[in-house]
């Protein structure tokens, strides 16, 4: 039983390692096909996500996952075009890892599952047409368009991690916050049994 545990431990050097090494492996079992740059930026997004301030936001109810068609409307209503691209972007990524990884905990909830993958693609579809011709739209626009355009099927690619983890990536995910947090060693120990090394600098590039 012993070696059959350290069988399923993947040394990495990182959480962001660990995601990139996850999603590869779902990508591959799913017959998954996309640009590097597509997985890469997905990678960023669940390392970015391991950090709950990152995922939730300040409201003058306290700390909550803002709805996604205030933040729509929010960008619709935004005077920079800056100001847009942020909040599309934000529906897209809030989208993408909700339906991902959240999707058990939205059977009782008023909005299921299909609505964050119509939300998620129509934003990044509207991303990818809103940064044409920019400098940023050099960058990511075939990202926001390949991801509006295999939305589910990156859905699904998501499932597959949180599956082949057996259920405990979220896990990975609080106790790698707990440790960023607090320094906990018992933290640490948590996480280099997954074969996760803490490490306090993440290289995250979802944002330009």
């Amino acid at each position: 039983m012993a070696t059959e545990q350290f069988d399923r431990i993947r040394p990495v050097a990182s959480l962001q390692e660990f995601f990139k090494d996850s999603v590869a492996s779902a990508m591959a079992r799913q017959r998954v096909t996309a640009d590097d740059h597509t997985a890469y930026y997905v990678v960023n997004l669940l390392t970015l996500f391991a950090r709950s301030e990152a995922l939730f936001d300040r409201t003058e109810n306290g700390i909550e996952l803002k709805p996604l068609a205030k933040v729509l409307a929010e960008s619709i209503a935004a005077e920079l075009a800056e100001e847009r691209r942020h909040a599309l972007q934000r529906v897209g990524d809030v989208s993408l890892f909700v339906a991902g990884f959240l999707a058990d905990g939205l059977a009782a909830k008023l909005v299921d599952v299909d609505y964050y993958v119509q939300m998620g693609g129509s934003a990044y579809g509207a991303l990818s047409e809103s940064v044409r011709g920019s400098s940023r739209g050099r960058a990511f626009g075939a990202v926001f368009a390949e991801l509006a355009d295999k939305f589910q099927v990156f859905v699904d690619v998501l499932n597959e991690v949180r599956a082949e983890a057996n259920s405990k990536a979220i896990d990975v995910l609080r106790t790698y916050e707990i440790w960023l947090r607090t320094g906990s060693e018992r933290a640490a120990r948590l996480l280099r049994k997954q074969g996760i090394e803490p490490q306090r600098t993440l290289v995250l590039q979802t944002r330009h």
